[in-house]
């Protein structure tokens, strides 16, 4: 008796494990640069998100009855992991990233049946209940490279499993917080943009979470998925036109309001969300039509998130709306032969007129 499967159905000779291995390589450059410039603290809470996801995944599959390492050896509960401390402050306690974990595991992937059943991005799903549970600890950065930076373990133990969060004296803005601050106050945008200097955001040499520092080793991640063809081109190019588009028609008409085309794409979680997380098989449409309405939406609620929403970033909240309305955009695909937009079959003589 055949074994009936989650979707989405597609035809490929690479295995899910193979799938998860690809993406997990392509974020390797980045987190490995983020480890350098944040110290042993980032790869400490990298680490605990990680273990807690397949802990929880674990947890969840022994509860159903079902077989736990099968399962587990599909790499899709380390990459929610991943995922989830790539696009959290590095310098986060542990118990964030545990909590995170729970949420994304539970509640984001298992409670819908597991890989392939779920509905919105596990990893977003983690990160959006603890922004909105604990904006404090969500939104404390520190300056990458920095001479305080604890570089020895032991420090680094110290800082993550017994500190609640960074010292008040290390404490940094990211770029898209601090032109929130700023604008709130009625500063000048320019004020607000003093932290934004291209190269920099390029290589990462600025305050921000793991999957945010390095536009550059992002893109390239990215690169290196589209070439292996674990992704198509289509949701990333479609995302970061629902972001630019807006954002640069707004720049060109009052450049005193809104942040230029360049801020946009390399600041936040633009990249990363473009390339890693909108692109997910299972919480995006198969069909062409309905990804590119996917991406451009995505990339659209992103920029009116950012612009006047009350949270600085808003990848994850957009994300998570577009996946709600996956379903209804897998339906804008190609008509079956034979079968008309109802799913009825078609009279035979319309079917032979056809042919």
């Amino acid at each position: 008796m055949s074994q009936v499967h989650a979707s989405p159905h597609a035809l490929s000779s690479r295995t899910t494990s193979q799938i998860m291995g690809l993406v997990l390589l392509a974020l390797t450059p980045a987190t490995l640069a983020g480890f350098w410039q944040f110290g042993w603290s980032a790869f400490l809470f990298w680490a605990v998100c990680v273990l807690s996801c397949v802990f929880f995944e674990a947890l969840c599959l022994n509860w159903a009855g079902k077989r736990v390492m099968p399962v587990l050896w599909d790499g899709s509960a380390v990459l929610t992991g991943w995922l989830l401390a790539m696009s959290m402050p590095p310098w986060a306690p542990w118990w964030v990233g545990f909590l995170g974990a729970a949420c994304a595991i539970v509640l984001g992937k298992q409670v819908f049946g597991g890989l392939g059943c779920n509905l919105f991005n596990p990893a977003m799903v983690g990160r959006t209940l603890l922004l909105v549970s604990f904006p404090v600890q969500m939104t404390q950065w520190v300056s990458p490279l920095s001479a305080t930076l604890p570089h020895d373990f032991s420090h680094a133990l110290t800082q993550i499993f017994l500190n609640n969060g960074v010292p008040d004296a290390m404490t940094s803005a990211s770029l898209l917080g601090h032109v929130k601050t700023e604008l709130s106050r009625g500063a000048p945008l320019i004020d607000g943009l003093k932290l934004f200097v291209p190269w920099q955001s390029f290589v990462g040499a600025r305050a921000g979470s793991l999957g945010e520092t390095s536009a550059l080793l992002i893109l390239a991640g990215g690169l290196f998925l589209v070439a292996k063809r674990i992704i198509g081109l289509r949701i990333p190019i479609g995302f970061m036109l629902g972001l630019g588009l807006p954002a640069l028609i707004a720049h060109g008409l009052a450049p005193d309001a809104f942040i230029p085309l360049s801020a946009h794409l390399l600041s936040g979680g633009a990249m990363l969300g473009a390339f890693f997380i909108a692109t997910d098989y299972v919480t995006s449409p198969s069909a062409p039509a309905g990804q590119w309405a996917f991406a451009l939406g995505c990339g659209l609620l992103t920029w009116l998130i950012r612009t006047w929403g009350g949270y600085p970033e808003g990848v994850g909240f957009a994300v998570l709306i577009m996946n709600a309305l996956t379903p209804l955009l897998d339906m804008w695909r190609p008509r079956i032969f034979g079968r008309s937009l109802t799913g009825k079959s078609l009279p035979a003589r319309r079917v032979e007129s056809v042919r």
